[in-house]
């Protein structure tokens, strides 16, 4: 153990994960881990690193060079790959992107060769080529060929059409246009014309066609603002900044076209928020990182144009990087078919091999002395034998009918489109109805076990409101009149007497707008005055409209607030802002702003009252508010109660308060405030230490309470999946506070839910581990395996974990070389073996600790994974996938969880605000989370008991058609001549029987689509397998075998001896074929009737309808004009209107249909009372039962003074803009010259240093 600790040690052992950021980056280095090691290196540390160092010089890091308007650059030598053989290619992508598989030339070649590797295609071709050898056909080649390319046909088409349309998607795509600077001046170009090096412009709500380095834009300091919901699903807007050279020096069109930058960086990955680089230009070294790169996908927003800079394209952006590979998805019901048609082929030789046998000892004792056999061959026996195995194999072929697979793909076509018709799945808003854009999982739907859901975007909207306050400590935000009166029912306010009401604010307390009109309490206008003050906003007016960009939705949604209430954010500059207070404008001065972190949980601003008083305003998380209060603040209890019911009501809280600052306190605390700005070093933490000082004896002012919106349904959607015992695990790059407090708005968890944390699982798996490793001894192998549960039977419990804990606990966590003497190849073998050895015992732990922590997990009613990457996302499912064989389903909107939705067994893409990234990798896309119960209780159960049913019925039908002949084999010599003619051969499965299990595997339903909703405990057969497994296709087997000797031996006893009415024997080899053939038909078609359970007239007729279809055929086929034109090809002439005049021949076909049959209907009728299962009950008491039930939210018990948990603030990922407004950057104003722009800004920053 110690070896393996030497050899690999984890990152920062010793310190604990971090729960408010987000884990390393997927592609981090050991270099980039290696540079956050500390500064005192030990000296034989530092040996052996610049020992190492000199064996590998040509290692660096910022490998991907970028000439700007150079595109010969990028094909010198050195940058070209051999891509296939001597072909060769530059290593930088172009920005064309390809999803589709096929083009004109490759179809039909690579079409033919992935449908061939399907096993049972490639078995039907060799079946045709035997078909041709006439010394061993028995059945006309016509038989295979034509259903093959049926097969073939229809699914090359399915093919053809899905390529398409990715064709066409890519198209759209690709043919977007952009301006690219092509012979000294911007031209109009294509997207997939773009390449690495090229200078582009960019317009307002362009969509970003590459990464791109932000050289300048149209905004103060080369600001460029941008929406990346297309990458996160977060519609807030987050903003870039250009270098100051670039912004001051590449303005203009002529000097972006002499531009000659050369910029050195990492390569292509996948990291969304990192980037490294270097900029020479001018002889002078510029940094990069990823405040001034502009990625794919996303959109320029309130930004009238800006210039980039490509760095990488296509492939290489890392919106594609992210985007995971494609995988080939399958449904458990297909590897399972395909095992079966694997176990006929076995019956179907040893069966073919019994019988030629059989042949072979036949043709020595009886047919070599039967003169009248004799067929002009002297072949001996065993040939004999070995040529009629394979006119066995070719006879026997229908127990694996090419038609089934025809079969399967028009029933998943079919329920494809149901899906996409589903009005009940349309969502009517943004005209998006639902679509299943794969043909193949349908019944996959009815398996699922685990949902992976994102959360922004897809369980919320995204969109923040203002719901109730708590001011003063009386609660605000109900429903009541003026006269504080509460109303059930109760108009909203009317704000129009606020010039500057934006309309969208429902809110129906009355009484507060009194509260604020009248000034009775000055608390009160005090309370919104700090919301419209106390932020980094940054605001634009269009057509006289204010418009806010907030850091955080949460922030512009309390300005908006204030706004809506008479005090409204108006303007501000570097060091004043402007309220409009109940129609009044007053300008304040801003002394600092003291910026939000996930550290401080607060934010603060100091301002200076036209009446020259000093305060200090302060919002934040009740948990730090509460440490810095005044000892005296009579409100406090009111306000915690407040925000207990807040909490309990899952809504997000944050607590307000002011303090009033003496100007010499003031003074000396602005001295300290301003040395900690200058700080070079550390200078975060020394700002917060100055913070500090200031931020305490705060007077409360109330609380905010803020609805994260969630989309319509959501609670009730799992709510019923939970009873389906379907699981949900959400996984998001949100906050913990955040997802745990949607965990209780959408009822994943509850008040009774114990939740678990990082540290606390962390510490069992240690302990499971140590356990594990004390029973790995010597004797471990004779021991069975133990297996124990982590936590008591009984108790609802939730697991809450961070994207850092997930790489602590399943040994995720980068690695870094050892410097301890580590040689970078081993000089013996023994270390070699060692080295091996080590290597070894990690991965069996890092194995044994991810299967505990799944088991685990799994033990958990819900799962909340927070602050994970899209790599981290793709690995939860994958261990579930891996370890459970579970079947998964994971469902998401944005570009970050196209890797989990690909990973996953089925991923579902939300159509909504945040882009199509995930609706192009989805199997299935609509536009709300609630449509997920229908797509999963109704089509997805639907799906897999039709799929079920028809493979079940399909199997049956074609082992009782097909052993027929073997029964047949024992009267014949063994000779491979069939029971039945030709004709019906081909036309069993394309013609008589095809139609009725089409239409139920199509539209049959065990109950209706309201009780499937109604009672979602009907979906867990799917996921036991309990309708399709092998014990039912053994049942299935055994049913047509013995159907198949019901339809044999009682024709053959009711022939034998017999005389007709004409006083002739009817038993003649045509009329027994006949007679076996019209009894088939009509006990096969009458046996899916009695497996139908949702009757409609287009069911019944298709069942008698095929019924009399072959009859119909059966006597034209067998009529003498028919024989006429084609003797050869109908040999039949007469046969049936000579055997079915008798009625001797219609009461052996009836005795032999009512023996098929009754035994069948006694054991159904018997199992339904006798044992009748969930959809039993339900189908028989379906009359009385409610069309819907409905559904009733959660009563909640709220508990005064107790709070087990905390509704939280959402502060943004990263710093407001803060530093923007008091550095002044983020104001407009009238564009100057190129050198009083230089002069301006070298005085702007003397004056800064000065002061």
């Amino acid at each position: 153990m110690n070896s393996e600790r030497d050899s690999e040690t984890t990152f920062e052992e010793d310190s604990q994960p971090n729960d408010e950021v987000v884990p390393y980056s997927d592609d981090e280095t050991e270099d980039e881990l290696d540079d956050q090691e500390p500064a005192v290196e030990p000296e034989q540390n530092r040996v052996n690193r610049e020992a190492e160092e000199t064996r590998e010089t040509l290692r660096k890091d910022c490998t991907w060079q970028v000439k700007a308007n150079d595109r010969s650059f990028h094909e010198q030598p050195h940058f070209m790959k051999t891509r296939f053989f001597c072909i060769k290619e530059s290593k930088y992508a172009n920005n064309a992107i390809k999803t589709y598989k096929y083009n004109a030339f490759s179809f039909l070649p690579m079409n033919l060769f992935e449908q061939f590797k399907r096993a049972a295609n490639f078995y039907f071709l060799i079946l045709l080529i035997l078909q041709a050898i006439p010394q061993i056909s028995t059945l006309a080649w016509y038989t295979t060929l034509f259903p093959l390319l049926v097969v073939l046909g229809i699914t090359a088409i399915k093919d053809l059409v899905d390529d398409v349309a990715r064709h066409k998607m890519d198209n759209e795509i690709n043919n977007r246009t952009c301006e690219v600077i092509k012979d000294g001046r911007f031209k109009v170009a294509k997207w997939k014309e773009i390449q690495v090096g090229d200078v582009i412009r960019l317009k307002k709500n362009d969509f970003i066609p590459a990464d791109v380095l932000l050289l300048s834009s149209s905004e103060p300091n080369s600001l460029c603002y941008v929406e990346t919901a297309e990458l996160d699903g977060e519609t807030n807007l987050k903003f870039k900044m250009a270098l100051e050279i670039t912004h001051q020096y590449l303005q203009r069109e002529n000097s972006l076209t002499t531009f000659d930058g050369f910029i050195e960086c990492e390569e292509p990955n996948n990291r969304l928020d990192k980037f490294a680089g270097t900029l020479f230009w001018r002889n002078t070294r510029f940094p990069l990182d990823a405040d001034k790169i502009l990625l794919r996908g996303c959109v320029i927003r309130n930004t009238d144009f800006c210039h980039g800079l490509v760095i990488f394209a296509g492939a290489d952006t890392k919106i594609m990087k992210n985007s995971g590979k494609t995988r080939f998805k399958r449904t458990k019901i297909d590897y399972l078919m395909n095992y079966m048609v694997y176990t006929i082929f076995v019956v179907l030789i040893l069966v073919s091999a019994g019988l030629a046998i059989g042949h072979a000892y036949w043709e020595a004792q009886v047919g070599n002395y039967s003169w009248y056999l004799y067929d002009g061959e002297d072949y001996t026996p065993s040939y004999r034998g070995f040529l009629n195995f394979w006119g066995y194999i070719i006879i026997l072929n229908t127990m694996v009918p090419i038609s089934l697979y025809v079969s399967v793909e028009v029933i998943r076509l079919g329920q494809s489109y149901f899906i996409n018709w589903d009005l009940q799945m349309y969502y009517p808003e943004k005209d998006t109805p639902a679509k299943a854009r794969t043909t193949t999982l349908n019944e996959q739907l009815g398996q699922i076990h685990y949902v992976f859901s994102d959360k922004t975007g897809t369980l919320t909207q995204n969109i923040m409101t203002f719901k109730k306050c708590c001011i003063n400590g009386q609660i605000y935000g109900d429903h009541r009149d003026a006269s504080q009166n509460s109303h059930s029912k109760i108009e909203q306010v009317d704000f129009s007497w606020n010039m500057f009401a934006d309309g969208k604010l429902a809110f129906y307390d009355h009484y507060l707008i009194e509260q604020i009109q009248s000034g009775k309490e000055s608390e009160v206008r005090q309370f919104f005055f700090l919301l419209a003050v106390c932020h980094t906003v940054m605001v634009d007016r269009t057509d006289g409209q204010l418009n806010y960009q907030a850091a955080s939705p949460d922030e512009g949604a309390l300005v908006n607030a204030a706004r809506n209430f008479g005090f409204a954010f108006l303007a501000r500059t570097q060091n004043t802002i402007t309220i409009s207070e109940l129609g009044t404008e007053r300008t304040y001065d801003v002394l600092a702003i003291l910026d939000f972190n996930s550290d401080r949980k607060r934010m603060s601003i100091i301002v200076r009252t036209p009446e020259g008083n000093i305060r200090l305003y302060c919002k934040g998380a009740d948990t730090v508010i509460y440490e810095r209060l005044h000892q005296m603040n009579p409100t406090k209890q009111e306000t915690q109660d407040a925000l207990d019911i807040f909490a309990s009501e899952t809504l997000r809280t944050l607590c307000l308060c002011y303090k009033e600052i003496e100007e010499k306190e003031y003074e000396e605390w602005n001295k300290k405030y301003m040395a900690a700005s200058l700080v070079s070093t550390n200078r975060d933490e020394a700002l917060d230490k100055v913070y500090e000082e200031i931020e305490k004896d705060l007077i409360l002012l109330g609380a905010t309470a803020i609805e994260d919106k969630l989309q319509d349904g959501v609670p009730e959607t799992i709510s019923k999946l939970a009873k389906a015992d379907i699981k949900i695990w959400v996984l998001t790059g949100d906050k913990k506070e955040t997802a745990e407090n949607i965990g209780f708005a959408c009822e994943l968890l509850t008040e009774d839910t114990t939740v678990c944390y990082g540290e606390d699982i962390n510490a069992l798996l240690h302990t499971r581990m140590e356990n594990q490793r004390n029973r790995g001894g010597v004797y471990a192998k004779f021991v069975p395996p133990v297996h124990e549960t982590f936590f008591p039977p009984g108790e609802n419990r939730a697991l809450i974990i961070t994207g850092s804990w997930l790489n602590e606990i399943l040994l995720e966590k980068k690695t870094k070389r050892s410097k301890i003497l580590k040689l970078k190849f081993p000089r013996t073998e023994e270390e070699r073996r060692m080295r091996t050895q080590s290597k070894r015992c990690l991965e069996a732990r890092k194995e044994q600790r991810q299967k505990n922590f799944v088991d685990l997990a799994c033990e958990c009613s819900a799962v909340i994974c927070c602050r994970v990457t899209p790599k981290q996302k793709a690995m939860v499912v994958d261990l579930v996938k891996r370890y459970k064989k579970a079947i998964t389903l994971a469902i998401g909107d944005g570009a970050n969880d196209v890797n989990m939705i690909k990973t996953a067994h089925i991923g579902v893409g939300i159509s909504g605000q945040e882009g199509m990234q995930a609706v192009m990798s989805s199997d299935y896309s609509f536009a709300q989370f609630r449509y997920l119960q229908r797509l999963l209780l109704v089509h997805g159960r639907w799906s897999y008991i039709r799929m079920c049913k028809f493979l079940r019925y399909f199997f049956y039908k074609n082992f009782a058609f097909t052993l027929v002949h073997f029964w047949y084999s024992f009267f014949n010599g063994y000779s491979a001549q069939t029971a039945y003619e030709d004709w019906f051969i081909t036309l069993y499965n394309v013609l008589y029987s095809s139609l009725p299990v089409l239409l139920v595997g199509l539209l049959d339903q065990d109950v209706s689509d309201k009780l499937s909703l109604r009672f979602p405990g009907l979906y867990v057969v799917g996921q036991r397998d309990l309708l399709f497994n092998y014990k039912k296709f053994f049942v299935s087997l055994v049913h047509g075998i013995l159907t198949s000797m019901i339809l044999f031996f009682i024709p053959l006893g009711a022939y034998l001896q017999t005389v007709g009415q004409d006083g002739e024997a009817p038993s003649d080899y045509q009329s027994f074929a006949v007679t076996i053939a019209s009894a088939l038909i009509i006990t096969v078609n009458f046996q899916i009737g009695l497996d139908t359970s949702y009757w409609t007239f287009v069911n019944a007729f298709s069942i008698f309808g095929s019924i009399a279809l072959y009859f119909g055929i059966m006597f034209d086929f067998h009529s003498a004009g028919i024989h006429v034109l084609f003797p050869s090809a109908f040999q039949f002439t007469g046969t049936a209107s000579n055997a079915l005049r008798q009625p001797y021949i219609w009461l052996t076909i009836i005795l032999t249909v009512a023996v098929c049959l009754l035994p069948v209907v006694a054991i159904r009728f018997l199992s339904m009372t006798i044992w009748p299962s969930e959809s039993d009950k339900i189908q028989k008491h379906r009359k009385r039962l409610k069309a819907e039930e409905q559904w009733k939210r959660r009563q909640r018990v709220f508990r005064r003074g107790v709070s087990s948990r905390r509704s939280a603030y959402a502060f943004s990922h990263q710093r407001g803009y803060a530093d923007l407004i008091s550095s002044g950057r983020s104001i407009r104003k009238k564009r100057s010259p190129l050198d009083a722009v230089i002069a301006d800004g070298t005085a702007e920053y003397r004056r800064t240093v000065a002061s």
